[in-house]
Formats: C-alpha cells, sequence, structure tokens
C-alpha cells in the first residue's frame, strides 16, 4: 500500500459504510455516498486491489448457531524458531473451532487464541485432542468469555493522513 495514492472523502465513506455493513450493495453505497453505480463499483474494486479491503463478511451470532462458549486461549511454544511458528499456524488454521489466532508478545503466552464451541464438553475434546497434540505446544493457559462488551467496531479511519 506504500504510495498509493491517498483516499478522496468518497473512498473513506465507502469503507466506513463497508465496515458497518458487508452486506450493502453497490446501489445502496453508491446513493449513500452520492455517487453513481459505475464510478461506485469502480471505486470498490480499486479499494479491494490496493489492499484497503481484506475481506467482506458477515458476522453470524454465535449464539444464534450454537457457539455458547468462548475461550480466550495464551499458548506457549517450546522452542521460538521459524519452522516451529510455521507448523503450528498451518495446524491452527485446520481446526474450525479457533475462529482468531494472533501471535504477541508482552504476555506468558506465544499466541493468542480464540476458540467458539457450544459448551465446556466440547472445549475439552478440542482442546486435549486437537490444540495440545500440535507438535510444539508447550503450556496452555484458558479464559473464558463471560459477556461481549465490543464484539467487532470500525477501524478508525482518522488515521490514515498520518502515513
Amino acid at each position: 500500500m506504500a504510495g498509493s495514492p491517498q483516499l478522496d472523502r468518497f473512498d473513506r465513506q465507502i469503507l466506513d459504510l463497508l465496515q458497518l455493513d458487508a452486506g450493502l450493495s453497490n446501489q445502496e453505497i453508491a446513493e449513500r455516498v452520492g455517487l453513481s453505480a459505475s464510478p461506485c463499483s469502480r471505486r470498490i474494486r480499486s479499494l479491494e486491489e490496493r489492499g484497503f479491503i481484506d475481506q467482506r463478511i458477515t458476522l453470524v451470532n454465535r449464539k444464534a448457531v450454537n457457539l455458547n462458549l468462548v475461550a480466550i486461549v495464551g499458548i506457549r511454544m517450546d522452542k521460538h524458531t521459524p519452522d516451529r511458528f510455521a507448523r503450528f499456524e498451518s495446524a491452527i488454521a485446520d481446526i474450525d473451532e479457533v475462529i482468531e489466532c494472533f501471535l504477541i508478545t508482552g504476555q506468558d503466552s506465544d499466541y493468542q487464541l480464540k476458540v467458539a464451541v457450544p459448551d465446556m464438553d466440547h472445549y475439552h475434546n478440542v482442546l486435549l485432542k486437537q490444540i495440545t497434540t500440535i507438535d510444539g505446544v508447550d503450556g496452555v493457559h484458558s479464559s473464558f468469555l463471560l459477556r461481549d462488551i465490543i464484539k467487532s467496531k470500525p477501524l478508525p479511519l482518522k488515521y490514515l493522513d498520518h502515513r
């Protein structure tokens, strides 16, 4: 994205709208930002091509699909080698219940996972039969979500001019 042209007010408005509702049609976005459909569509495609839009997704209500328990899991690795980390990241990506994974610093963990399951029995199975069997996992610390305060919100675009 380095060296890409600055975003004008239309681009910013489009990004704001898509962050709030990725399901908006091109026509709805065009009307809300004051463009016709074709230029709006070209702008969205350009935002995708320039890397401003990673993906468009719909957030499903996890409780509506029986995912009533969310665990925040810290993973400590036995060795800090690129190969060990790559194998862990590849293996963890194959576990459906792991909905987020971050490589972190400043904690007693190397990775932090967000795991969504129906209940504690399912979490126990995912933890013992999938996560802890990954080569290199040396320690696990689990915390459980009590209540969603902020589930997902738009990124603040006010820092675009500070690049």
